[in-house]
């Protein structure tokens, strides 16, 4: 039964999923008042805790403390409320990299009782378009170096009717910023209902219709106050870094969420290339780093060319599996464990995970507290322990989409049912296998592409790896691996054999790659994330 309600427009309470079709929600021991703001709570309410001198946002060439933030906010508030006319309930659009002022527009939105879409820089007016017509959303802040597309899609938008820009640099010369300046700081915040949404996070490489996943106010706290507090122990003197957008649900907890529930300074940066990230790692001796193991496996050179990351004490991986051989390296060169987890966009964030008192390679680790999971056959029947099924999911967040038929399709019988394919061994870890739709069959065999890569992964001459089904009229498919080959090794028959070897020595044959395409570089996203539907389209 939903709560009370802030919204005068009930868009989003209005084109909720009907409950019959929500999952189980597991709520014991996240206990909230009824009425809860998270832009308050992760700014006011953490100033009055005594933190208003304590470093929040790192950022532009500036160090931004928890009072100016929330200075900041509560008069980027008064804007949104008093000159742009912003309704409780309203959805609003931010378009930016990752900066303070994104993190700060989010912040004062939510305030004014508004519903958040993040979305990412280098979305074009088409796919903007989409976003805002799913979400009928009224208003957009945008980075005024990002101006272009929105305005573009603003022009043919029946929706889009207010386009405003901010200043992501530290100048504070834009619109926004001028009119936020004649304001007090002060701001009395919009009396959300804990059940009221607050955040829409649209899912990326959806085909198709965009899928908008719904999040309300005491969501945004329960990843913290679960994953956070309990796996990485988040202190007052942690320093946060990462490369996810913050238009992702992984990047907003990560990098925003996590360190200001708990009084941490967050590292937000506009480029988070490895390179990026090894730089401000050593600048401000950052001691939680959210990113893929791309990213990770570049650091590890780094560091083996005197780069000094020792600051880390937690290293979370996600976005993709975690080969064994990055695990292991990251532990022979740093001692320090590196923290696999899976999340989705579905469920907030990680709710499967390695812990520093409890890790190994090649493993996802178990359920966050709150959560429980189940790996499933193809007739929805629980899996034997050590077989390969559908991994399902239920614990204190979970999904509803946004008037959406796929809702049927994702939670089954109160379960979250992810999408993504694991085992889980007799004493109850679990290990990743592929996506659903990645895992390959060969001649009747079923193989997971990551396992592959990983072998791949393990011989000096690969750098990096895609593995991905390929059609053959006399398998049905065969496993196709694309390679970028280290800095020494030139393409060739013989390394082709040698890799094909290299593999059948290190897992069942059967697995090898029976292709091997050489490439200089893998497609894609930009959290480092690997598109191998993009090498499937290729083909």
């Amino acid at each position: 039964m939903l709560g009370v309600s802030a919204h005068s427009d009930t868009f989003t309470r209005d084109n909720l999923p009907p409950e019959e079709q929500w999952p189980e929600f597991m709520l014991a021991g996240f206990d909230y008042p009824e009425r809860l703001n998270v832009g308050v709570e992760l700014t006011d309410a953490m100033v009055a805790k005594g933190f208003g001198d304590h470093i929040a946002l790192i950022g532009n060439g500036r160090r931004r403390t928890y009072k100016e933030l929330a200075d900041w906010t509560n008069r980027l508030a008064h804007v949104l409320s008093e000159d742009l006319g912003v309704k409780p309930g309203n959805r609003v659009l931010i378009r930016s990299a990752n900066n303070p002022a994104m993190v700060a527009c989010w912040l004062a939105a939510t305030k004014a009782g508004a519903v958040v879409v993040n979305t990412m820089p280098m979305l074009r007016a088409g796919e903007l378009g989409q976003i805002v017509d799913k979400a009928e959303i009224t208003h957009a802040l945008c980075d005024t170096r990002l101006m272009d597309e929105l305005v573009t899609c603003a022009k043919t938008s029946e929706h889009l009717k207010s386009v405003v820009g901010f200043d992501g640099t530290s100048n504070h010369d834009a619109e926004l910023d001028r009119l936020a300046l004649e304001k007090p700081v002060s701001y009395e915040a919009v009396q959300t209902g804990r059940d009221d949404v607050a955040l829409l996070g649209f899912t990326s490489g959806t085909t198709g219709s965009p899928k908008a996943t719904m999040h309300f106010h005491r969501d945004l706290l329960i990843i913290a106050d679960g994953y956070a507090r309990e796996v990485l122990d988040v202190q007052p003197d942690d320093v946060f870094v990462g490369s996810p957008p913050l238009a992702f649900t992984f990047g907003l907890g990560g990098l925003a969420i996590f360190p200001l529930r708990f009084g941490a300074a967050a590292t937000l940066l506009e480029n988070a290339s490895p390179p990026n990230l090894i730089e401000i790692i050593e600048k401000y001796r950052a001691t939680v780093c959210f990113t893929a193991p791309t990213a990770y496996r570049v650091m590890l050179q780094a560091m083996e060319e005197g780069a000094d990351l020792s600051s880390l004490r937690a290293a979370v991986s996600a976005g993709e599996t975690l080969p064994s051989p990055v695990y292991e390296a990251w532990i022979a060169q740093t001692g320090k464990p590196m923290l696999d987890g899976i999340g989705a966009t579905e469920m907030l964030h990680i709710f499967i995970t390695n812990r520093f008192s409890d890790h190994r390679p090649a493993c996802t680790g178990k359920p966050v507290n709150g959560y429980q999971v189940r790996i499933l056959n193809s007739d929805g029947t629980e899996a034997p322990r050590g077989e390969i099924g559908r991994l399902a999911v239920k614990g204190p967040t979970g999904c509803r989409y946004l008037a959406d038929d796929r809702q049927a399709a994702y939670v089954q019988d109160g379960w979250n049912v992810t999408g993504d394919s694991f085992r889980m061994d007799e004493a109850g870890y679990l290990h990743f296998a592929a996506r659903n739709d990645d895992m390959i069959v060969s001649a009747g065999y079923n193989i997971a592409g990551p396992e592959v890569e990983a072998a791949l992964l393990s011989h000096e001459a690969v750098a990096e790896c895609a593995v991905i089904a390929a059609p053959n009229e006399a398998r049905g498919s065969i496993v196709e691996a694309h390679v970028v080959l280290s800095a020494g090794h030139i393409p060739s028959e013989a390394l082709v054999k040698l890799l094909q070897d290299h593999v059948k020595g290190s897992i069942a044959p059967f697995k090898y790659p029976r292709s091997v395409v050489f490439a200089k570089e893998l497609p894609k996203t930009e959290t480092g994330k690997i598109q191998r539907f993009r090498l499937k389209a290729a083909q």
